[in-house]
C-alpha cells in the first residue's frame, strides 16, 4: 500500500515540477532541464528528482546547481499544488542513463559501419547454407 502512494506522488510531484520548469524558472543557469524520473520514499519525506539537460558538462552543472536553489521555491509551489501534510524534501540527480544509451548507439552504429562488419555477414551466411 505504501509503495502505491509513494508512487502516484512521485506522478504528481514529476508532472508538477515539470509544469512548473516549462513555465520557467528565473535562474539563467537552468538550461533546457528535462525531468526524467520521480522516486519518493515510502515514508514520503524524499523525493529523488532525476533530470537531463541539453548541453556540456558545464551546462549540466549550472543547472544542477540552479536546481538546488531553487527547491525552496519549488515545495512551496508544490504545497499550494498538492494537497499533502508534508511536502517531501527534494534531492536532485543528473540521469546518465540517456546519455549512456546515446554512446552505446553511437558505438553499434560504428560497429555495424566498420568495414570487418561485411566479413562478419558474408561468414553468417556461408553458415546458412
Amino acid at each position: 500500500m505504501d509503495f502505491q502512494r509513494s508512487r502516484r506522488v512521485g506522478e504528481e510531484i514529476h508532472r508538477e515540477i515539470s509544469a512548473l520548469l516549462q513555465k520557467g524558472l528565473k535562474d539563467p543557469r537552468i538550461g533546457f532541464v528535462t525531468i526524467t524520473a520521480v522516486e519518493v520514499t515510502p515514508d514520503l519525506h524524499l523525493a529523488r528528482v532525476f533530470f537531463t539537460v541539453i548541453g556540456d558538462e558545464k551546462a549540466r552543472k549550472d543547472s544542477e546547481a540552479g536546481l538546488a536553489r531553487a527547491v525552496p521555491y519549488l515545495r512551496r509551489e508544490l504545497g499550494k499544488r498538492l494537497r499533502m501534510r508534508y511536502i517531501p524534501d527534494i534531492l536532485f540527480r543528473y540521469d546518465g542513463s540517456i546519455e549512456y544509451g546515446n554512446r552505446i548507439e553511437t558505438i553499434l552504429k560504428e560497429i555495424n559501419s566498420s568495414p570487418d562488419n561485411g566479413d562478419a555477414d558474408d561468414h553468417g551466411d556461408s553458415q546458412a547454407d
